[in-house]
């Protein structure tokens, strides 16, 4: 008698990538029917409106179907492919003449994307479509264009390097009511720098949305202290003597540590709030913020970052920040942060006041290291000095763990043999 049982099948959903994110589109599918998938593996990439991001899946299998097409906007948590377990047979295929049970038991093969003159096959598969919008607006061959890594999409921030390549576009007019050419603001900073003045518009509006989100739903409350950063600076100093420039350590390196250490003796600053109330986090994914090329923002997660040497840390941060402006995140990145730092002390600001990235009930800021007057052995002495301020969800903590977290972060920048 023949096997009737149905395989089981997993569900392959659009992922939440940040709270600003209600949808996104699909661009490009790196796997197709039939192909069996493990835990981590990049399997699609997605359009957001903060560049395209790398998809990765959580559960092994074998690809059955692919339900949703490339090019198609998809909201969160909508069913993008269906997998079945590893080593289950496929479902048996309907008699000749019969129609299927379901229409979801019926792989469907995507309907090919309609071809542009010009454009071949696989430029069209590997484009985000913001950045094939850009390139017509500026008149960029598609073909020309090469992505920021080898077998990549091609992003906003490819285009945008493509287009100062070949310097600036001749200006595009308008005409007046006499037909007379007058070129208007918007296509004067086409020609200047290759970027139309709305480039991060959507960008803004889904920060916007997010922040707009935290102040309204968070009651924020903050924390500051002006912590004394001699020692780990001194103890930078003569560590980065001993090494080449490339391998150089920043001062964020040892304070990212700090704050990732610290947040062991705080669990309930690491972590998200939910419908249920707090939910802690046993690992400790520390979300940085990056500015992008051109404007805007993303924090995507350093993950287990109290685990990590300084050394890990340091080249952590630069590939990730590399990958950022090569607009090439992926999805666990920009998922998993269960807290986030801000540090703005390169641009010389002394204290950043941020605001909390939900569902996160926490974020940590810092200021730039500055020679302050500090009282030593009774003595007025000259000090490196850090401001760093803490901004927390009060519903998942008070203002007495918040000063906690900030006296253990104080003891472990003042103790940087603990960082290593």
């Amino acid at each position: 008698m023949a096997d009737n049982t149905a395989p089981t099948m997993n569900e392959f959903l659009m992922p939440s990538l940040g709270a600003d994110m209600d949808a996104g589109t699909l661009v490009e599918w790196m796997v197709k029917p039939g192909d069996a998938v493990k835990r981590g593996q990049v399997v699609a990439v997605v359009e957001t409106q903060k560049g395209a991001i790398e998809v990765e899946i959580w559960d092994e299998g074998v690809v059955e179907r692919l339900v949703v097409e490339p090019g198609r906007k998809v909201p969160v948590g909508e069913v993008l492919a269906l997998l079945r377990g590893k080593g289950e047979a496929a479902p048996p295929l309907p008699p000749p003449g019969s129609a299927p049970a379901s229409a979801a038991a019926t792989p469907v093969a995507p309907r090919p994307a309609p071809v542009r003159p010009g454009v071949d096959a696989a430029s069209r598969a590997r484009v985000s479509p913001s950045a094939r919008k850009l390139a017509e607006d500026l008149g960029i061959p598609l073909e020309s264009i090469n992505p920021g890594a080898p077998g990549g999409v091609i992003s906003r921030a490819d285009v945008e390097r493509a287009a100062g390549a070949q310097g600036p576009r001749p200006v595009p007019t308008s005409r007046d009511g006499r037909g007379n050419a007058v070129p208007g603001e918007e296509t004067r900073a086409v020609a200047a720098g290759g970027r139309r003045p709305d480039w991060h518009g959507e960008m803004r509006k889904a920060i916007a949305a997010a922040m707009s989100r935290s102040k309204r739903e968070i009651p924020h409350y903050y924390l500051s202290a002006d912590i004394d950063a001699t020692a780990v600076m001194e103890w930078l100093t003569a560590e980065n003597l001993k090494r080449g420039v490339a391998e150089r350590l920043l001062p964020v390196a040892p304070f990212m540590k700090a704050v990732a250490l610290a947040l062991r003796e705080t669990p309930e600053l690491n972590g998200c709030w939910t419908p249920a109330g707090f939910k802690p986090s046993a690992a400790i994914h520390l979300g940085m913020a990056i500015a992008m090329r051109g404007g805007g923002l993303v924090a995507p997660a350093i993950h287990d970052t109290d685990r990590l040497g300084l050394d890990e840390l340091m080249a952590a941060l630069r590939e990730l920040t590399g990958r950022v402006r090569g607009g090439r995140l992926r999805s666990s990145e920009m998922s998993d942060p269960t807290v986030t730092l801000t540090s703005l002390g390169e641009q010389g600001v002394e204290m950043v006041l941020p605001v909390i990235h939900p569902p996160q009930v926490a974020i940590v800021g810092l200021g730039k290291v500055a020679d302050r007057p500090r009282v030593v052995g009774g003595a007025v002495l000259a000090r490196k000095v850090v401001t760093a301020t803490l901004a927390a969800d009060h519903r998942a903590s008070d203002g007495h763990r918040g000063a906690l977290f900030l006296s253990a972060l104080a003891k472990l920048i003042n103790n940087p043999e603990k960082l290593r």
